[in-house]
């Protein structure tokens, strides 16, 4: 295989960086609701897309079977869903805390595997779970000590890790037939068009907004998505899925970073101890599938 005219690591490198700033931006736009949000990340995703749909991939859309567009209408709406309790929950709780726990989506892609494909738990893959867990109640508990909102925040995260998981389950057998744009391109527009609905019928503000807020709005759907999982994405022509898989678990500690660099937003001792201790955890489970094709941390575009 040919060398990459840019390196794939420091590639990496930039993607981690990239996906690390989405929590931030969506603490930014303090005047847009979680729903609002998302719907304009989208939006402007699927915009973007729209270019290289319309030059190079229209004839795909032509050629999706009826299951296969089910199956992304299923995506796409937990996608949306995830995106909502995500970023609802930066309103509750600390960035440390929720992006720590919407990180649990590979090891819950894990757990669906076993129960839909009867995958197999490996001794090590048990002991990184309970680690997992371990972290888990480590925040949980602090955050109760806290506040009764930071419990709530942390709820929502982790209910927002299950809907990402449903979304990458869902959309496993639609990837295996069509392209990555393609695929993102629709589901992206799917979300889109549920998430608008939804705030017609909330009837949310769609216009009124500062302008540093469309200018985070566009941010979200270019900085964590496009130059954070599309670089992923890339970057698997040179380096392995483990790798890649290796350097997301990094977004928690990235995210945190900035939210006390920015936001001047310090995590308390639990969320320290319970992050690093998942963080941990979420190594060992992907040293120990890494052999595994199902086993990965998805690199599809949702952060």
């Amino acid at each position: 295989m040919r060398h990459s005219a840019f390196n794939p690591k420091a590639a990496v490198v930039i993607g981690v960086f990239s996906i690390s700033t989405s929590a931030i931006f969506v603490r930014l736009a303090t005047e847009a609701s979680a729903s609002i949000l998302a719907n304009y990340r989208l939006l402007f995703a699927v915009l973007l897309l729209l270019p290289f749909i319309l030059f190079h991939y229209k004839h795909e859309i032509k050629r999706i079977s009826t299951k296969n567009w089910w199956l992304s209408i299923l995506a796409g709406t937990f996608l949306a869903l995830y995106f909502i309790l995500w970023f609802e929950s930066l309103h509750y709780t600390s960035i440390a805390s929720s992006v720590v726990l919407i990180s649990l989506q590979p090891l819950l892609a894990f757990i669906g595997t076993y129960f839909l494909f009867g995958e197999r738990f490996s001794s090590a893959a048990i002991i990184s779970i309970f680690i997992v867990l371990l972290g888990g109640l480590i925040i949980g508990s602090g955050d109760f000590q806290l506040s009764g909102n930071a419990l709530f925040g942390d709820m929502l995260a982790l209910l927002g890790a299950i809907a990402v998981t449903i979304y990458f389950l869902s959309g496993q057998h639609v990837r295996k037939k069509v392209s990555l744009i393609t695929y993102t391109f629709i589901v992206y527009g799917i979300s889109a068009i549920l998430l608008t609905l939804f705030n017609i019928i909330r009837q949310e503000n769609f216009f009124s907004y500062p302008a540093d807020h469309w200018w985070i709005f566009i941010a979200l759907a270019i900085i964590p998505t496009f130059l954070g999982h599309s670089l992923f994405n890339w970057s698997l022509k040179w380096l392995s899925t483990s790798t890649i898989s290796m350097a997301v678990v990094f977004e928690p500690i990235g995210a945190s970073i900035l939210a006390f660099l920015i936001l001047n937003e310090a995590p308390t001792w639990s969320q320290f101890l319970g992050g690093t201790i998942i963080v941990f955890g979420l190594f060992l489970f992907i040293l120990s599938t890494s052999r595994k094709d199902k086993v990965t941390i998805s690199t599809k575009n949702y952060k």
